[in-house]
């Protein structure tokens, strides 16, 4: 990965606002403007935010997301509250993760179809031992 400012992933330069001590966020899901420009909207998104090695401390959802799932009570999941709502949102998210393609395999070792794939299944999984 370049060292390049991304959508993508994105480092705080400040304290972050979330209730962890969350050093990266990974742009998840955002509003598509245009594709040609990659001109993001951010009425609908899903960070995942990181701490200082990397660990997945859990994600916020926008308000709007909030509001259309009334079944979660915060727009920060974590868990498996977190698990459930990826879950709901998978294809979207796969789809948008594709935009990312190369900064996505470059932080997970796999393209976003394979990565979200065997998370699907490994998250069904988790759901299913609760």
């Amino acid at each position: 990965m370049k060292n390049t400012k991304s959508q993508f992933i994105r480092q705080y330069v400040r304290a972050s606002k979330t209730p962890w001590d969350d050093c990266t966020t990974v742009l998840l899901l955002a509003d598509i403007v245009d594709k040609k420009t990659m001109d993001l909207s951010f009425t609908n998104y899903v960070y995942l935010h990181r701490d200082s090695v990397g660990q997945t401390l859990g994600i916020s959802i926008s308000k709007q997301l909030l509001e259309a799932n009334p079944e979660f009570t915060s727009r920060y999941l974590e868990g498996i509250e977190m698990v459930g709502f990826l879950l709901i949102y998978l294809e979207q998210i796969a789809e948008f993760c594709e935009l990312f393609h190369e900064e996505f395999q470059s932080l997970f070792m796999l393209t976003p179809s394979s990565f979200f794939r065997v998370a699907e299944s490994e998250w069904l999984a988790e759901l299913n031992n609760v």
